[in-house]
């Protein structure tokens, strides 16, 4: 009697946006949303998926678990007391011993991301960024898939995002500028704007790319014709503000009705979970122009095309 041996496929990692060459980008973005049609198929059968949360997740965790059990994978869920990197082993030796017997690790830290680039020092086990304190790579390959199902496109599309520069604003900088024509503007408290890195790196996608970025820190002349307007959570998951009189700085970048005036057609758009009374009001959030919870629902279907994509032949 023979058994039959899985060839594993050289892993791909998702750590930052910055992994992805601009095909990737495209295609997981794509792909996302034929999965958000319908198309399913078992591309991930035989395949073990590792979810390891240190922070909490309702959106995120749900969603790589549905997808890679909709893909055929099987999961193994870690929670933050479960593995012996407690007991003092390395993470080093950890990630050694995972990408032994894994093919693909889900992973949110909410801290440095140094940790995930150590278990990425190696081709057997993908690595998926679910959110580090700099970047939550997976929710804008989310947003942009969402921006695909409504729009049919994410080129030339104008979106504004208000509120602090946190790791999903640094994702959506990143990713969007990867595309023909997007302009991109961001209005964030004095104190709170993106990285100089990001910036920089977002400034020269954009101008190779025929685009624009534009930040600023105020919330004067609110640019007219956009077709979406974004924002997150004021509290970022596991972070909290040195400043004492934070929120008097951001009470000016709520997002509030007003704001579509001038864009009357444009969507709003929240990566969830909302603070109702906070960031934005509950009539905008609840009213007709939200898509936050379609936003929500495609991150599994996006999530279902970042692990197709990590093991993937190539």
């Amino acid at each position: 009697m023979t058994t039959a041996l899985m060839v594993r496929t050289r892993a791909r990692h998702l750590v930052s946006i910055r992994d992805l060459t601009d095909d990737d980008l495209y295609t997981i973005v794509a792909r996302g949303a034929r999965y958000a049609t319908g198309e399913m198929g078992s591309p991930l059968a035989g395949r073990v998926v590792g979810t390891y949360f240190l922070k909490t997740s309702t959106r995120t965790r749900t969603a790589f678990t549905s997808a890679a059990l909709r893909l055929g994978a099987s999961v193994i869920a870690y929670g933050p007391l479960d593995l012996q990197t407690n007991t003092g082993e390395s993470t080093e030796d950890t990630g050694r011993v995972l990408a032994s017997m894994l093919d693909i690790l889900v992973a949110r830290t909410a801290g440095d991301p140094a940790e995930m680039r150590a278990w990425a020092a190696q081709d057997r086990m993908a690595v998926v960024n679910a959110m580090s304190a700099a970047e939550h790579p997976t929710q804008a390959l989310t947003d942009l898939t969402t921006l695909v199902q409504r729009f049919g496109r994410i080129e030339r599309l104008r979106l504004m995002y208000v509120g602090e520069a946190n790791n999903t604003a640094t994702a959506l900088a990143l990713a969007l500028t990867r595309f023909p024509g997007v302009e991109l503007e961001l209005r964030t408290p004095p104190g709170y704007g993106l990285p100089a890195d990001v910036v920089e790196t977002a400034l020269r996608q954009a101008r190779r790319n025929g685009g624009a970025m534009v930040e600023r820190h105020d919330m004067a002349d609110v640019p007219a014709g956009l077709d979406a307007i974004y924002t997150t959570r004021w509290q970022t998951t596991g972070t909290s503000k040195p400043d004492p009189n934070w929120r008097e700085i951001f009470a000016p970048f709520q997002v509030r009705e007003g704001l579509w005036r001038r864009s009357p057609r444009a969507v709003f758009m929240h990566d969830l979970p909302a603070h109702r009374g906070e960031e934005v009001t509950a009539e905008v959030l609840d009213g007709p122009a939200s898509i936050a919870f379609q936003q929500a629902e495609n991150k599994m279907y996006s999530a279902m095309a970042v692990l197709h994509w990590a093991q993937e032949e190539r």
